[in-house]
């Protein structure tokens, strides 16, 4: 299940604000200028599809959001947990950074923990499958996909480079929950 907690960003261990409800996720990140949606596939995506299929699934919803805001390359994004570079890839998201552009990510399958440093506070946002959530440029925030990762994303860029993060130095994620491994029942194939 999706769930955002809201922080004071001195403070990792009691959350101020815990939602749960799609909708009440959306409209306080709304009000952050984050957008987070929920889709649904038009066709039925098969486990191991290939990218074009996950796409082609998601067409109207990517369509909508690339004329909409202007983004440029579309492509997708899976890791699982035996993959023998886990732990290098989670290291390199983990760290609070920021983008010249904003970060789209559609979650097809698995999850994520996206954490969000705005204005004093910091949104915990767990994204799970047919959540899409959307950093604007700029936003300080970290990533985690815990020990043993497991997603499926599709990914929306203005720049074709694709992801470039410029990391800020803080060491403020350290003092922040991370995303505590899932167990296999909870990595729900495509």
């Amino acid at each position: 299940m999706s769930r955002l907690r809201v922080f004071h960003d001195t403070d990792g261990g009691e959350p101020i604000k815990t939602l749960s409800q799609h909708f009440e996720i959306a409209r306080e990140l709304g009000t952050a200028g984050v957008r987070f949606e929920q889709w649904e596939a038009c066709k039925p995506v098969a486990p191991g599809a290939s990218q074009d299929e996950v796409i082609a699934a998601y067409r109207g919803d990517i369509e909508r959001l690339m004329r909409e805001e202007g983004y440029k390359a579309v492509d997708v994004v899976s890791l699982n947990p035996d993959h023998p570079d886990r732990a290098a890839f989670r290291a390199k998201f983990l760290d609070e950074h920021t983008h010249a552009e904003d970060e789209v990510r559609f979650f097809v399958a698995g999850r994520g923990l996206f954490t969000l440093h705005i204005g004093g506070k910091v949104y915990e946002v767990l994204c799970e499958r047919g959540d899409l959530i959307g950093v604007p440029d700029g936003t300080r925030h970290w990533f985690d996909m815990s020990e043993e990762p497991y997603f499926v994303a599709i990914r929306l860029f203005t720049n074709p480079a694709g992801w470039v993060a410029q990391f800020t130095g803080s060491d403020i994620a350290t003092r922040f929950p991370r995303l505590e491994a899932s167990t296999p029942e909870a990595q729900v194939a495509l």
